[in-house]
């Protein structure tokens, strides 16, 4: 018998709402460190608890751009979340987003002068059908050469970051630009109709919430969502029922590719209505977060957006307002992503200390 300091192992029984505190827990934790990191910069804490968590809901003009970037975050999180729950990981979202974008500018950059009403679907169309392509990259090699996805999406991150600041600064470039690495403005049938004069919001914050709710029905709702959780979570079962593993890893991919291209075009024809280098700052990885905050299902992703779009929101104001640095909101988003894994070990494991093994015959 050797004696073991400790062992995790899976609990038999919990509470249905347990799950519920995972995320509680991480909120909690990432509003106080934003409250530590701001006060470290010598804001009083009462004042950086409004700048990160309250300054967001201040103004009208504060609340749609919370619900301005929330949208993306929304579409990215349910795409890839379907892609987690089937155990295909799919950290490529930025780079799916920025081909979404750069395929949804060529119709309004090369048709400029053009007033057809189809060309807002058409970009959107487009830019979903460029993300897909370039997370089909990703899938055919996970397929092909059994590559990590993993490392395959997020190599394809940065090829898609070197394309677009190629496009801007060549071959998309505003020619009456002044140099700038930008295209020229888009015509107003290539742009999204905002939803309050005056303020930035505009209608994909709905497509975000309808893709939610599609999202929802097919998780719970279709064969194939069903087949998908269960090739994540029973691989063997899956192909003994004919569902193998190549098909689930290409559905996976496309699925949360078309989101992401789709989330890139709204980002094209939104607020910016050009095509330029900093067309996002970072959804597809927040996003990630998003999708595990929300326990990969379509209503709690619903929620964490929100609230990861009040930390996008909040970080800006303490940025413009207090002088504090950029990383202040990434440093959070991490905080928010390991408190929260953290939180989910002690929700479903149990640790036990001083366990004993007992040792196979023969051993000493």
């Amino acid at each position: 018998m050797i004696k073991m300091p400790w062992v995790i192992e899976t609990k038999s029984h919990r509470s249905p709402y347990a799950p519920l505190l995972a995320p509680l827990v991480a909120v909690a934790i990432t509003v106080c460190t934003g409250i530590i990191l701001l006060s470290l910069r010598g804001v009083p804490p009462g004042k950086a608890l409004f700048f990160l968590y309250f300054s967001p809901f201040s103004s009208a003009f504060n609340i749609s751009e919370v619900f301005l970037k929330m949208a993306p975050l929304l579409l990215i999180a349910q795409g890839l979340a379907i892609g987690f729950r089937a155990k295909v990981w799919n950290i490529g979202a930025e780079g799916q987003l920025l081909l979404g974008a750069i395929g949804a500018s060529l119709l309004p950059i090369f048709f400029n002068d053009s007033q057809n009403p189809l060309m807002l679907p058409a970009m959107a169309l487009i830019g979903g059908c460029f993300g897909m392509a370039w997370a089909g990259i990703a899938a055919w090699v996970r397929v092909r050469f059994n590559a990590n996805e993993i490392l395959v999406t997020l190599m394809l991150n940065s090829i898609a970051l070197q394309l677009l600041f190629y496009l801007v600064a060549g071959p998309l470039r505003d020619p009456f630009g002044f140099n700038f690495p930008q295209s020229a403005l888009f015509p107003e049938v290539g742009m999204l109709p905002i939803l309050v004069d005056g303020l930035r919001v505009n209608i994909s914050i709905f497509f975000a919430v309808i893709v939610t709710l599609l999202a929802w029905l097919f998780v719970e709702r279709s064969m194939i969502g069903y087949k998908l959780e269960v090739g994540g979570t029973a691989p063997d079962a899956a192909r003994y029922a004919g569902f193998g593993e190549g098909r689930a890893i290409w559905i996976a991919l496309l699925i949360g590719g078309a989101a992401a291209g789709l989330a890139g075009a709204f980002e094209a024809a939104g607020p910016l209505g050009q095509l330029q280098r900093n067309i996002s700052p970072g959804y597809g990885f927040a996003a990630i977060i998003v999708a595990f905050l929300g326990g990969l299902r379509a209503i709690g992703i619903l929620f964490a957006a929100f609230f990861m779009a009040v930390i996008f929101v909040g970080g800006d104001i303490a940025q413009t307002s207090a002088g504090v640095p950029f990383a202040v909101n990434i440093v959070l988003q991490g905080v928010l992503l390991v408190t929260y894994l953290a939180a989910r070990v002690f929700v479903d494991y149990r640790v036990r200390f001083g366990t004993k093994r007992r040792l196979p015959e023969g051993a000493h």
